[in-house]
């Protein structure tokens, strides 16, 4: 199961337009807390270090992984090495994991999603 598809989410992906101050600005909004980015939709994510993204943190990815090639992970203003049980699992669906500190990240999905990429985003949230 995905999470509860009638959480609030934005329907559509879009490029992230600022971030900081324990949040994110997209399409014209904004947001305080962490960002799951699908190609399909826009998600709050309950994740606000690396130590706490798992598969079942990342339970939309997986639902799905058919639409994505690429998952970026924003670890905040921290590096982190995600567990290879992770690794293996993403791998197992075709999904390539590359992580990087959460600014990277932003700035590496805006131009993934501007060259009509087939990308995801896990953005964890920084002062």
């Amino acid at each position: 199961m995905a999470g509860d598809p009638n959480a609030p989410h934005f329907p559509r992906s879009a490029p992230i337009e600022a971030y900081g101050k324990g949040g994110f600005a997209f399409a014209g909004m904004s947001h305080r807390g962490s960002l799951l980015c699908l190609p399909d939709a826009i998600w709050a994510w309950d994740v606000s270090e690396p130590n706490k993204i798992d598969r079942y943190s990342l339970d939309r990815v997986f639902a799905a992984a058919n639409s994505i090639d690429t998952l970026l992970v924003g670890t905040g203003t921290g590096l982190w090495l995600p567990p290879p049980a992770l690794r293996q699992a993403l791998k197992a669906v075709r999904v390539v994991l590359d992580t990087m500190q959460t600014g990277p990240a932003v700035r590496t999905y805006n131009i993934m999603i501007g060259e009509r990429r087939r990308v995801a985003a896990a953005l964890i949230a920084v002062p």
